[in-house]
């Protein structure tokens, strides 16, 4: 049996290229979307490029708690996975005091929720097999507060926050845990920006550290990984 791993999120930016770095690995890949079209063409994407890979998807809200529950039954059908990135999320810019009503809430439950409820779909069977790797897919918001970051800031901060707390709690069960903190990264979200392409990270850049971290030995585990544009922060 291959390695397999659930990737979040995964048809366009960070979510994308780990999923083609674990496939370009001979991993069994399954991954979400909110769009049918990004995940048929994601579908042909990878028949053509990693032809002996077996890969799986479903259409998903995570915002919704009944659609994670929906999605790790499909998941289940195929594996439990031995690499799990929560990388689902949404940036809605705004401050505390006078962002839209609303914002507070998709932010925290598409960000932050979603990861809750789906390790918990999967850490028994981790537990009792004793192996796995969840990745949180974090952001340097959640170390550095900023103006106009609002609920944003707050779910990644939070989302930090829940990671430690499994990496304690999993450490004596063999399951490794990491959070991914990426600054600003060339993806679907910064399109139409005044910005040159080459003051922002690379996707394939996250995803390969998200690699590299997973392919150390059992002794050793990356707690976090912090990555910045060379230049600094945007």
């Amino acid at each position: 049996m291959p390695k397999s791993i659930l990737v979040t999120g995964g048809t366009k930016g960070i979510g994308k290229a780990i999923v083609r770095r674990f496939a370009s690995e001979g991993f069994a890949v399954f991954t979400c979307a909110r769009s049918q079209a990004d995940l048929e063409q994601l579908k042909q994407e990878m028949t053509q490029d990693f032809p002996m890979v077996s890969f799986g998807y479903k259409v998903a809200d995570l915002s919704l708690k009944e659609e994670v529950k929906a999605l790790a039954e499909a998941v289940k059908e195929e594996f439990v996975p031995d690499v799990l990135v929560n990388n689902t999320g949404v940036f809605l810019p705004g401050a505390i005091h006078d962002e839209p009503e609303g914002n507070f809430e998709q932010m925290m439950q598409t960000n932050l929720y979603s990861a809750y409820y789906l390790v918990r779909e999967f850490v028994q069977e981790m537990i009792a097999r004793k192996s796995g790797h969840i990745f949180s897919m974090g952001s340097i918001a959640g170390l550095t507060a900023y103006a106009n970051g609002g609920s944003y800031a707050i779910s990644k901060w939070a989302m930090r926050g829940m990671t430690q707390c499994l990496r304690q709690e999993l450490l004596p069960h063999q399951i490794k845990v990491t959070s991914v903190m990426p600054g600003a990264t060339f993806t679907a979200s910064w399109e139409g920006v005044d910005i040159p392409e080459e003051r922002f990270m690379k996707a394939v850049d996250v995803a390969e550290s998200v690699w590299s971290a997973y392919n150390l030995s059992p002794q050793s585990v990356v707690e976090e990984i912090v990555i910045r544009p060379q230049l600094g922060d945007l």
